[in-house]
């Protein structure tokens, strides 16, 4: 099921059973869940989790699919600079960044928003920035059998920046490939485009 980029379901019976979770939450950590302030507070975090975790629910090989069309370019398509929020799964505390995404056709091309839309799908889930860089690669490989894929994800986590190291400045980027891209030539002009402003 393919979500439209400004809404997203919303359970009723879902969000009844993850207030309730969130209000026993915010008790165990010594607030007042009646005080006036917080009285909402439970069905609104219950709301925006289905919204930050929609991703499991939407297919990204029918994205792609929907607007693919037979094109003999044979040169390096790239959409740059995609800005993504995901949660980290160790901790459910926010990453975000930017994804740089390349593809060499092999007779077929996505549209371009298209591309945009599957990186979302795989940031609104539970991740690690491995695994995410991963699954948009191996998702564009296996839909579009390009000549090659590259991914690099840059990101700044919360879970190093609010706790743990608290180290506020720091990136970590993450990258993957397939095909031609596994030559260095390929990857360094990939690099020095999105690297380009």
């Amino acid at each position: 099921m393919d979500i439209p980029q400004n809404r997203y379901p919303v359970d009723e019976k879902k969000t009844e059973e993850l207030a309730k979770c969130y209000s026993r939450i915010i008790e165990l950590l010594g607030e007042d869940v009646e005080r006036e302030g917080l009285l909402k507070t439970p069905s609104r975090v219950a709301k925006a989790m289905q919204f930050l975790t929609q991703g499991y629910h939407i297919d990204p090989q029918s994205v792609i699919k929907s607007a693919m069309f037979r094109e003999d370019y044979r040169q390096m398509v790239i959409v740059k600079d995609i800005d993504f929020y995901s949660m980290c799964e160790h901790h459910m505390l926010p990453f975000f960044g930017k994804a740089h995404v390349a593809y060499i056709p092999n007779h077929y091309i996505t549209g371009l928003s298209k591309v945009a839309r599957v990186v979302d799908i795989f940031s609104r889930r539970l991740q690690i920035q491995e695994r995410l860089t991963t699954q948009i690669k191996n998702c564009i490989q296996d839909t579009l059998n390009p000549l090659g894929v590259m991914v690099v994800i840059e990101a700044q986590h919360m879970c190093m920046q609010m706790r743990g190291v608290e180290k506020q400045h720091s990136i970590t980027t993450t990258s993957d490939f397939t095909g031609i891209f596994n030559q260095a030539k390929t990857r360094e002009e990939f690099i020095s485009l999105i690297k380009n402003k």
